[in-house]
């Protein structure tokens, strides 16, 4: 996959293309399909596959303090984008000029101008341009006069009864429910860190974890609770009892942590950036009256860590 960060230096040999336009947080199952349709219609047509999507939410810039967080970090955006199989990513950056573009302007001189576009796949409540003018039929009008397709697919059901949105896996993921979010991502849900040096609380224990560094932490964090998951590292995929929350058994700890243990091995991560991949929530975060019934918690959660991910 090509990666361009400015539409204006978009490579001429990509033209002409059909493209999808949108925000991909989190690139679950709708989002899928949208980019599955883009291929099918780029191979049948015999033009390139383009996804153009932003490098934030537009809120993040209007209403900062209202933004949502993101599902996954652009970065991890860029990186499931590129396993997707399109073509080329095109990375917008949503500027306030960018967002002032009129409808007319957005399809003529960056749609069809720049990308080349031929033909465009998009969801039913699609808008776009200043305060979003621009919509489907707009799209569908400029379309016959300017030489290009609009293409509509219906929405997509990530369990059968919900819309699938970037919406709903954030209150998914807030409820604990990483198998469900794992539903409508199509995967299960990942967040990637850099190991730092914690109290050691855990190797006094007998459960030593990789802490991960809050400060680096890319991917939206599940509910506090204990899960069961994986740890991926140096391109091994270790099992792992995943914690999340303030520790309530110890005092002082200052923020909300998320620490790995993982089964069945000893090893040095300082230092190195790793990704938590969620299966299943095990249970809430839980104030222990005493360090025996803490590690005999732990016990039990390594225990059921081995049972949900065999």
């Amino acid at each position: 996959m090509i990666l361009v960060n400015d539409p204006a230096s978009f490579p001429a040999p990509l033209r002409p293309s059909v493209v999808t336009i949108g925000k991909f947080d989190g690139l679950h199952c709708g989002h899928r399909d949208l980019i599955a349709c883009v291929r099918e219609e780029s191979l049948a047509r015999g033009l390139t596959s383009v996804v153009v999507t932003f490098d934030r939410h537009p809120a993040a810039l209007f209403a900062p303090e209202r933004a949502p967080k993101p599902v996954v970090s652009l970065l991890q955006k860029e990186e499931l984008l590129a396993d997707s199989g399109v073509d080329a990513t095109v990375v917008v950056p949503f500027t306030r000029e960018f967002s002032q573009m009129s409808p007319a302007d957005f399809v003529e001189n960056f749609l069809i101008e720049q990308l080349g576009m031929r033909a465009v796949v998009l969801g039913n409540d699609f808008r776009f341009g200043f305060k979003g003018a621009g919509d489907v039929a707009y799209l569908r009008e400029r379309g016959s006069e300017l030489g290009f397709d609009t293409i509509v697919i219906d929405d997509t059901s990530d369990d059968g009864t919900h819309r699938a949105s970037s919406t709903r896996i954030r209150e998914l993921l807030e409820e604990g429910d990483v198998r469900g979010a794992a539903t409508a991502l199509d995967r299960n849900h990942r967040v990637r860190g850099v190991v730092v040096h914690g109290a050691k609380r855990g190797r006094e224990l007998g459960f030593p974890t990789a802490n991960l560094g809050p400060e680096t932490l890319e991917g939206y964090v599940p509910a506090d609770g204990v899960y069961a998951g994986w740890l991926l590292v140096d391109g091994e995929r270790l099992p792992a009892a995943i914690s999340i929350g303030n520790n309530p058994t110890f005092e002082g700890v200052p923020q909300k942590q998320i620490e790995a243990y993982v089964l069945d091995a000893t090893l040095d991560l300082y230092g190195k950036s790793v990704t938590v991949e969620f299966v299943d929530f095990i249970r809430p975060m839980l104030k222990f009256d005493s360090l025996e019934a803490l590690i005999a918690s732990l016990g039990d959660d390594v225990a059921r860590t081995r049972e949900l991910l065999s």
